[in-house]
């Protein structure tokens, strides 16, 4: 199937429920999946960084993704999140990749070391040159420290036609972005990577957005993104001037601090996050919990 087929649209950046004791919540994590599938999000990311994924064990990853895969039963595809600053372990890392359980594999560009633009290009095409899956580019500069050029992106979309299927933009420049979406080779997508500038994307020409505010409010999030990729842009801008000020409010203190509290809110999870993050401020959390009546009634 077309890479577009399978990651166009509303995918999830899945957090990962914990118990209070800070073991995993594999029935939190099970109703979870269920929901975000049966209100509409096209495909789910298991072990981003909404998962809070350096701090589980290589045991944990595994667990979480068979949860996720059980429960899903090829209803929606899966995307597992790999990357890492250690190209050769990364490399190893895929070659490991259970294929039967996932359509595809999110890379996150390599973060702390800041490498060049050939750097980050042979990083990746090391990457493409083992993967038997269907590879998205990740480039959040302010947690990376350094950015995947639009010409970067655009050469590893040409020489890795098929094998490196989009981009998720997480940058802020809108610059870059359409130039990417403006010569990208036929088939390339670019999701956006930040909640608050899904809709403008769609409308310049993106595909889609991976969320964050989905795992609390699948249900909108899907149908603004299905609007705006329809074209219905009335009822998308609706929706999502609906969701803005929580998709403010959930990122004041850090992901996933904020969408964990408005799913506690709604009594989906328990709030527990693993150090060094920790749960969001009172005075945040009663925000949240305003902003989310709020959004129930519209919901509704």
């Amino acid at each position: 199937m077309m890479a577009t087929k399978l990651f166009g649209g509303t995918g999830v950046a899945m957090i990962t429920p914990f118990q209070n004791n800070g073991d995993l919540d594999f029935d939190r994590l099970t109703i979870h999946a269920d929901r975000l599938i049966s209100q509409g999000c096209g495909y789910l990311v298991v072990l981003g960084t909404t998962a809070e994924t350096p701090t589980l064990s290589a045991d944990e990853k595994e667990d979480v993704l068979s949860c996720v895969a059980d429960t899903c039963g090829n209803r929606v595809p899966i995307m597992l999140g790999i990357g890492g600053n250690d190209t050769r372990n990364v490399v190893e890392s895929i070659k490991k990749v259970n294929t039967g359980k996932i359509e595809g594999l999110l890379s996150v560009s390599p973060y702390y070391n800041k490498p060049g633009q050939e750097g980050i290009y042979q990083h990746y095409a090391a990457l493409a040159a083992v993967s038997e899956l269907p590879l998205m580019l990740y480039n959040v500069p302010g947690r990376t420290g350094s950015n995947i050029s639009a010409e970067t992106a655009l050469r590893l979309a040409s020489d890795f036609e098929g094998t490196i299927i989009g981009v998720k933009e997480a940058s802020g420049d809108f610059d870059q972005m359409m130039k990417i979406i403006a010569e990208r080779p036929e088939g390339f997508l670019v999701v956006s990577g930040d909640d608050a500038i899904a809709l403008p994307l769609i409308a310049a020409g993106g595909d889609g957005v991976i969320s964050v505010i989905a795992n609390a409010y699948p249900s909108l999030t899907s149908t603004m993104a299905a609007a705006a990729l329809d074209g219905s842009f009335v009822k998308a801008r609706e929706i999502h001037y609906a969701l803005f000020p929580m998709i403010k409010a959930i990122f004041k203190e850090g992901n996933p601090a904020g969408v964990k509290a408005a799913m506690e809110v709604q009594g989906w999870i328990e709030n527990v996050l693993r150090l060094p993050l920790i749960p969001a401020s009172s005075e945040l959390q009663q925000e949240i919990a305003l902003l989310n009546s709020k959004l129930q009634q519209i919901s509704a």
